[in-house]
């Protein structure tokens, strides 16, 4: 971090040696501007800003000691460093100095090195001042930030009734109007849209970002002319709003503007337009639209009327039916009334919500616990993702899909009856020493009524299906020829060899040499 230096000196010689000779860049410093009286040098803090000024005391027109003091009385002041240059002679003004906070001396002839020692504590304090005014605006920021959130949740017609806060006064008071831009994105891209708007605020004033539910924030911002002590910067109308848009083009975010306000207190209303100036956007096709105006928008309206009802009652009967291609056909046709009818958009979300409840109990109904596996996909409880019409039927559709899909698995399930259960265990434990009984205790049957089942879905017993199984992994092993038959054995399941021997010279007529003899 380099620290700007304004030097001040009527001697052109003194002003070239000291940027000559004192390395500024090597001690954090860069030099911003030179001037050659007080009365100049005063008027180049104002301009330039700096954060030190080296200055000679005897000066023509207006010497050190007075540009200090007439800065330090200037409306406009803000927190400057001063280090004086004098000769012995002049000593007596180095004491008068210290009435003005003055402690930093460099006597003439300036040395380097005399300079680079009282330069390194000037940078030493001025970095700790820094540390103590960025660790202030950052507590500043976050409690202005605090109360402007409680002043967005409070009721916009209650406005005075708030309780009068100074720090919102005096952040008031610092423009001459404020207004909510309320941005969205959708949720994979909402992290990249949060960087650049907090990228913002480290380049604007009177810019605040407020976290919103559902992948959305505001920034309040102050706009008009920026009132200050004996300062009027003047900003011209529009400029923080086309920085907005100009910062969005391109990016994945779509914004609202709400409707000004003289006072911060008034930042409720302004959030409340901006907000319905964004459910514009619920009927917008395709990628996310640049930005809503609530000045361009309140003239539009939305039907309160409601009456795609039985579309939605042949949704849920399509998914109770399992029958997808009729599900599709309804959820296309209710979006299609939903659109050409433009019904709110809360009142499309609160059908689409009850929707998903009801479909919800019924597969925890049919399914059971597994009716879980389905729904820990979706976030049932809101619409907190999909914000367009598109987006909340593509999100019905999607969920609608994955009911059919769970209740016709369900039901092939049950149509095979257990049996299909059993078998999938055995293919699955074969290799494992597998026995009738510890299948029956697995499932709760009966060993006897076990056997008797699988022999008569089957039509083989349990034992030749644990054989068939094992001497088709052996065949497979064998073709391989990476492995000796007892590991083959071993791996299949048997525990001896001859067992092994026995089952395979049954079902294939040969010994497993000769089976790989005619490989």
């Amino acid at each position: 971090m380099a620290f700007k230096v304004l030097l001040v000196d009527d001697e052109p010689g003194a002003l070239e040696g000291m940027q000559m000779w004192i390395d500024w860049r090597k001690l954090g410093f860069e030099i911003c501007g030179t001037g050659s009286n007080g009365r100049e040098g005063l008027r180049l803090i104002e301009e330039l800003e700096p954060d030190l000024v080296v200055t000679d005391v005897n000066m023509p027109v207006m010497n050190g000691l007075e540009m200090i003091e007439a800065w330090q009385r200037h409306p406009a002041r803000r927190a400057v460093s001063f280090a004086l240059i004098s000769g012995y002679s002049e000593f007596e003004y180095a004491q008068r100095a210290m009435r003005f906070g003055i402690t930093h001396y460099l006597l003439k002839p300036v040395e380097a090195e005399e300079a680079a020692a009282e330069l390194e504590q000037i940078r030493g304090e001025l970095l700790r001042e820094a540390e103590r005014s960025r660790i202030s605006r950052v507590a500043a920021y976050e409690e202005t930030t605090a109360l402007i959130r409680s002043l967005l949740a409070s009721d916009p017609q209650e406005t005075k009734n708030i309780r009068p806060c100074p720090l919102l006064d005096r952040v008031s008071a610092s423009r001459a109007a404020w207004n909510c831009c309320l941005v969205q994105a959708d949720a994979d891209r909402f992290p990249e849209a949060r960087e650049w708007a907090s990228s913002l605020l480290e380049e604007k004033e009177a810019l605040y970002l407020i976290d919103l539910d559902y992948g959305q924030f505001v920034l309040v911002y102050g706009e008009g002319a920026e009132k200050a002590p004996g300062k009027t910067k003047s900003l011209k109308s529009g400029d923080v709003v086309t920085e907005l848009i100009r910062g969005a083009s391109g990016r994945p975010v779509c914004l609202a503007l709400g409707e000004s306000r003289k006072s911060l207190y008034e930042i409720g209303h302004s959030y409340t337009t901006a907000a319905r100036a964004m459910s514009h956007r619920f009927y917008e096709e395709g990628d996310l639209p640049q930005i809503f105006t609530y000045e361009a928008t309140r003239s539009l309206g939305f039907s309160q009327h409601y009456d795609q009802m039985p579309l939605m009652d042949r949704i849920i009967e399509s998914i109770q039916l399992m029958k997808p291609d009729d599900f599709e056909k309804s959820v296309t046709s209710t979006a299609r009334s939903f659109r050409e009818k433009r019904t709110a958009p809360e009142i499309v979300e609160k059908a689409v919500i009850h929707l998903l409840y009801k479909t919800s109990e019924y597969i925890r109904e049919m399914l059971g616990d597994p009716a879980e596996e389905v729904l820990a996909l979706y976030h049932v409880p809101g619409m907190s993702a999909p914000t367009t019409l598109t987006g909340m039927m593509g999100y019905l559709k999607s969920f609608g899909e994955a009911c059919i899909e769970a209740l016709t698995r369900e039901q092939a399930r049950k149509s095979k009856g257990i049996v299909e259960e059993i078998n999938q265990y055995i293919r699955e434990h074969y290799r494992e020493a597998l026995t009738i009984k510890k299948l029956a205790q697995v499932f709760y049957l009966h060993p006897v009524y076990l056997g008797q089942l699988l022999m008569k879905k089957n039509g083989v017993s349990f034992h030749d299906m644990v054989h068939d199984l094992r001497i088709e992994e052996a065949l497979a092993l064998l073709n391989e020829g990476r492995m000796k038959n007892c590991d083959i054995a071993e791996q299949v399941g048997y525990a001896n060899y001859g067992q092994f021997l026995k089952q395979f010279e049954r079902r294939h007529g040969m010994s497993p040499n000769e089976y790989k003899n005619r490989i």
